[in-house]
């Protein structure tokens, strides 16, 4: 069973982890909307690419838009902290109640 206890615990924190990049690309997201940067440069193309597919998702169910300010990278980060905050630990604890 410590096989199954070790693969839950290493699958908590891969999945901590890729949600912590993702909050980092969101942040730089956001930050490059405040300036008007190269849409050509390899780095911005990366952010937008990787970053909106969710945020258009998010902009098309909710109205994320209040007087020209874009609340749908806010909103994705409050679910990156959801997630880390119950996801996370909740696939930890499984791991462990089956060790058991």
């Amino acid at each position: 069973m410590f096989i199954v206890q070790n693969f839950f615990a290493a699958l908590a924190v891969v999945i901590d982890l890729v949600l912590t990049a993702y909050f980092y690309i969101v942040i730089a997201r956001a930050i490059l909307s405040w300036v008007n940067p190269d849409p050509y440069n390899p780095i911005v193309r990366f952010l937008y690419n990787v970053t909106e597919p969710l945020l258009r998702a998010i902009r098309s169910r909710i109205p994320a838009v209040f007087g020209g300010v874009d609340f749908a990278p806010m909103i994705v980060i409050l679910a990156i902290y959801f997630l880390q905050r119950f996801l996370v630990p909740s696939i930890a604890g499984l791991g462990m109640r089956m060790g058991m």
